[in-house]
């Protein structure tokens, strides 16, 4: 059975912080807690950059790490708007992307 669901993509860093515990912590919180969406993975990279075009790379010469993150979920439309809306202030302009696909 084929259903539509509305896949998400939020980029982070390591050192993003909530308002709590780290920005990852909290969003995996309402994505687990709060909606128990159908499926999540958190992706870590070696290396990236943002709109500051600072880049963020592994490097054994480093000892403070901060590398990009970035975390993908899905579900139904109605249940990605619920989370959606609870993330909206969480996180800075421009970190999410959404498309929907089909769920086989």
């Amino acid at each position: 059975m084929e259903t539509t669901v509305t896949i998400v993509r939020i980029y982070l860093s390591e050192a993003d912080h909530g308002r709590h515990k780290t920005l990852m912590q909290e969003i995996l919180n309402i994505l687990h807690d709060q909606h128990r969406v159908k499926g999540v993975t958190v992706f870590r990279g070696i290396a990236g950059f943002g709109d500051t075009g600072e880049v963020h790379a592994s490097d054994l010469l480093r000892l403070l790490v901060d590398l990009p993150l970035v975390i993908e979920f899905f579900d139904e439309p109605s249940v990605v708007q619920a989370v959606l809306s609870l993330l909206d202030g969480l996180l800075p302009a421009g970190r999410i992307v959404q498309w929907q696909a089909t769920c086989r």
